[in-house]
């Protein structure tokens, strides 16, 4: 089949990100003989009119269109993404079998189809299951009963099986230069799925509990690709983990150094899997800035979000950084259950201490449906049944939700490290827009210290 590839995307705050989702289905699509175009909106100044030419012009049997997102999941400032996805969709239909998938189509996937108007959707990793649904639909025969495939009008369907073996994506057809240059690194997944149960976080719900890895001598050659193919000098690990497992993550890191792969490196760490050698090694394989999900410097509101780590070992970790000279930052989310002015000032206490590069702190907790925070937010009587969670929702701790802004703006503007998005302190798309006109390689957080005082909506 001739089919047209869209990735949806177009957020481009903190930086563009690269649809790693389609390249991993470009290869298996390939592989069953099917001819591909690939229209990718991030980058285009008019969405609809570029969509509408290339369907003209490659003339697809079924189009498929890959969500990233539902929205920016940023309180006070949301932005729902969902009207131009149906746009998109209406822009297609009639033309072509329209095909709706990806992360954020899998949140909820009978509302959104519902909603966008699509002909189909298809629930979870795509790279099994969507060429069994083409060839369904090249030979006439009814879809209905292949497992993550939504159909308009059902209120059901079979749930997805994860993918036994992850492959590896192909760039052939995307523009990696484009987002080296306006993002400062290329993303790459080593893993999916994790077996940790973080009561806001969707990954399990989306990937698995099950971790699965990718065959090391596979990453390693990709690494390779876009490095020497594509002018790749900085990467970014997609994954939820990095360093779990740890063993996977030593042969990683041990064949990277091997093959002298000229390239540095940040992701996510847990900080309860982090030892000085383990440290060492990751710096020898290039990594040069780590990011930590702490969201929270409260151990009751740790609890609360059910991390698996203890404020031990975030001090632990932070200090293993500080002392291998690495630039490191952690993530905090406030307004979770149980949060109170006490446990927000014991956050800021603690990234005084850790003195990290960067804090990036979140306002709001973004519900999600299956969730333990969504069957929180149910049983508190914040949200019901009913509650259209299509549409950005937050969960916001009664005890603070009418002052949760202006305590962290206040606190957050004492301290230069300190990045809000939504509160727009230390950030805006005028100021992102701005640092992209250089060559700034890795996340953004690390120009913190250059910078001086703290400010809200600076260059705005």
């Amino acid at each position: 089949m001739k089919l047209l590839l869209v990735s949806a995307n177009r957020e481009r705050s903190p930086y563009p990100v690269f649809p790693l989702g389609l390249a991993f289905l470009a290869a298996p699509l390939k592989q069953a003989g099917h001819q591909l175009a690939v229209l990718d909106l991030c980058f285009e100044a008019d969405p609809l009119a570029a969509l509408q030419a290339t369907v003209v012009a490659e003339q697809p049997e079924a189009v498929i269109i890959s969500l990233r997102n539902l929205d920016n999941v940023t309180w006070p400032d949301a932005r729902s993404y969902l009207s131009g996805l149906t746009d998109l969709v209406t822009v297609c239909k009639g033309k072509a079998t329209v095909i709706v998938g990806g992360s954020g189509f899998s949140l909820m996937p009978l509302e959104i189809l519902a909603a966008c108007g699509a002909d189909i959707g298809l629930v979870g990793e795509g790279e099994q299951q969507l060429p069994l649904l083409l060839d369904r639909l090249a030979q006439g025969i009814d879809p209905a009963d292949l497992p993550g495939v939504v159909l308009p009008g059902k209120i059901d369907f079979i749930p997805p099986q994860t993918v036994s073996r992850i492959g590896s994506p192909d760039r052939e057809l995307f523009d990696v230069a484009r987002y080296l240059k306006e993002g400062g690194m290329a993303n790459l997944q080593t893993k999916r799925g994790c077996p940790f149960g973080c009561s806001y976080c969707t990954y399990p719900l989306l990937e698995g509990q099950q971790m699965r890895t990718r065959p090391v001598a596979e990453i390693i050659a990709e690494i390779r690709s876009l490095v020497n193919d594509h002018g790749v000098d900085y990467l970014y690990f997609v994954d939820d983990i990095f360093n779990y497992p740890v063993s996977f993550c030593e042969q990683l890191c041990t064949a990277m150094i091997d093959a002298g792969l000229q390239v540095n490196w940040s992701a996510f760490i847990n900080p309860d899997f982090i030892t000085p050698q383990l440290l060492d090694l990751m710096q020898r394989a290039g990594c040069d800035a780590i990011e930590f999900g702490t969201d929270s410097g409260s151990p009751a509101m740790l609890t609360s979000l059910c991390k698996s780590f203890t404020l031990g070992q975030v001090r632990s970790a932070s200090l293993l950084c500080r002392e291998a000279g690495l630039d490191f930052a952690h993530y905090i989310i406030f307004g979770g259950p149980g949060e109170t002015e006490e446990t927000i000032l014991d956050t800021f206490q603690l990234m005084d201490e850790l003195n990290p590069t960067a804090v990036i702190a979140m306002t709001g907790v973004r519900i999600y449906p299956r969730t333990r925070l969504y069957r929180t937010a149910l049983d508190e009587g914040l949200i019901t049944v009913e509650t259209d969670l299509l549409q950005p929702t937050f969960y916001l701790a009664p005890a603070i939700k009418d002052k949760l802004s202006t305590i962290v703006t206040e606190q957050a503007m004492q301290r230069k490290n300190w990045i809000v998005p939504g509160l727009e302190v230390n950030i805006s798309d005028t100021m992102l827009e701005a640092l992209r006109m250089f060559k700034v390689r890795g996340p953004l957080w690390k120009l913190l210290k250059r910078m001086g005082r703290s400010r809200i909506a600076p260059m705005k």
